[in-house]
């Protein structure tokens, strides 16, 4: 079956099968920075932002997707880039892995809350590991990217 969604700003006709999971989907339509990490919902890595909203595409069904805007790092890429500035200043990118699911959970609070707290920082981020940090030096790195207006 296809779906139709709107990812990154553009609309695409996507193909599905039922039990089909968003991350399989996206990554078919070479949206490669929808990554893979544990497929239980526990890691993060998967996320993307449906209508705004960081969801864990491992376990968002395609097919709930239809009529949907779905957005990755690809369609973030001026402001992914601009945390990336502030995680290498603060010395939060290691091995990298985790940065497209922090930039875009990031990024949907910088929408939704940009004078967010640390604790506020810190619930937002819940749902999101790193296996090579403190992450002490991630949410300075994101505290630094909310306060920057430019």
């Amino acid at each position: 079956m296809k779906i139709n969604v709107e990812v990154n700003g553009r609309q695409r006709l996507l193909d599905v099968q039922n039990g089909d999971y968003l991350l399989e989907v996206l990554r078919a339509a070479d949206c490669l920075s929808v990554r893979r990490g544990c497929d239980s919902t526990s890691c993060g890595v998967c996320t993307v932002l449906v209508d705004g909203k960081p969801v864990p595409s491992c376990s968002y069904l395609a097919i709930r997707a239809d009529g949907h805007r779905i957005t990755t790092v690809e369609g973030i890429a001026a402001e992914a880039e601009n945390l990336a500035n502030h995680f290498g200043a603060e010395g939060a990118d290691q091995c990298g892995y985790c940065n497209p699911s922090f930039a875009l959970v990031a990024y949907a609070l910088k929408q939704t809350n940009p004078d967010a707290t640390d604790d506020e920082i810190r619930e937002w981020l819940v749902g999101n590991l790193c296996r090579c940090s403190g992450y002490q030096s991630q949410l300075l790195a994101i505290r630094h990217y909310l306060e920057d207006r430019s």
